[in-house]
């Protein structure tokens, strides 16, 4: 079951993080370019939250399933876990979550905004410091 979890979170990331981007450059032109908010800019915002909290889902459950999460903790302790460890076990989980509620907020943010401008500048704070906490805390050596 580990396995699984860990392979469709891994393909899993690499969607989230492509939608992610495309979410944001969209925002960032949007807001800088004065564009109007259409339904394509609320579909693209909606596809990255829904995708950012599947990718969640996963990893909460793989998290739980997994030799590197929560029974590497249990097992080690927070003091005898070595630092990839303990990226792997609390610094990843963490940071992502934090990630997830950025998004979630810049989208419940954005939906309260009538004009466009404030639309897209709400949505492009949140992704924006979004993306960078994922593309943070991504395993890079891990992914490769």
């Amino acid at each position: 079951m580990y396995s699984i979890f860990q392979f469709v979170h891994s393909i899993w990331a690499y969607l989230v993080l492509v939608v992610l981007v495309i979410a944001t450059i969209n925002s960032l032109v949007g807001f800088f370019g004065k564009k109007e908010y259409g339904a394509k800019d609320m579909r693209l915002a909606l596809f990255t939250l829904i995708t950012m909290h599947i990718q969640l889902l996963i990893g909460l459950v793989l998290f739980f399933v997994s030799p590197n999460g929560l029974n590497a903790i249990s097992t080690n302790g927070m003091g005898g876990l070595s630092s990839t460890a303990r990226k792997l076990a609390v610094e990843h989980p963490t940071l992502m979550i934090i990630a997830v509620v950025l998004v979630t907020i810049g989208y419940s943010k954005h939906k309260k905004q009538r004009l466009s401008t404030p639309k897209f500048k709400k949505l492009a704070i949140f992704y924006t410091i979004a993306l960078f906490a994922v593309l943070a805390i991504i395993p890079w050596n891990q992914w490769f």
